[in-house]
């Protein structure tokens, strides 16, 4: 387990800093374009052009779009800050992975369930963990 990991992650940790910069805007563009359409096929299945006609499976989809559309910009610019400061690859894959596996799941969760969920649950919380993390690595990158 541990050689398939390895093999996994050694192409990754090998990107340059650019690359893995560019990895997870493509890995965030790609979900918040999948919420975007899931949200309009929702649109249409139920009837409803503007707003969310008081259902709830719209409700779910404007929100599982709306609240990617809030996070993922700022875990971005974060993403990018970090490259700028010359944080390692590691810190860099961290923050990236714990965002992207943060706003699918909280994603999945809201767009699934109405209410508290699982998903909905984690995924919030590891992406405040990974802009904890972003937070304090451009602080210290930038001051060494």
């Amino acid at each position: 387990m541990t050689e398939n990991l390895q093999l996994f992650l050694a192409p990754l940790m090998a990107l340059e800093p650019s690359s893995i910069f560019a990895l997870y805007v493509a890995a965030n563009a790609s979900l918040l374009l999948l919420l975007a359409i899931l949200t309009v096929r929702n649109r249409l299945k139920n009837g409803v052009s503007i707003g969310d006609g008081g259902q709830t499976p719209m409700i779910q989809a404007i929100r599982a779009h709306g609240n990617a559309s809030e996070y993922i910009p700022i875990g971005l610019v974060l993403l990018l800050a970090l490259t700028m400061v010359d944080a390692p690859s590691w810190v860099l894959h961290l923050h990236g992975s714990l965002l992207t596996l943060g706003r699918v799941m909280h994603a999945l969760g809201l767009y699934h369930a109405p209410g508290r969920t699982v998903g909905r649950f984690f995924g919030i919380n590891l992406t405040w963990i990974s802009m904890l993390i972003a937070i304090v690595g451009i602080v210290y990158y930038s001051a060494n």
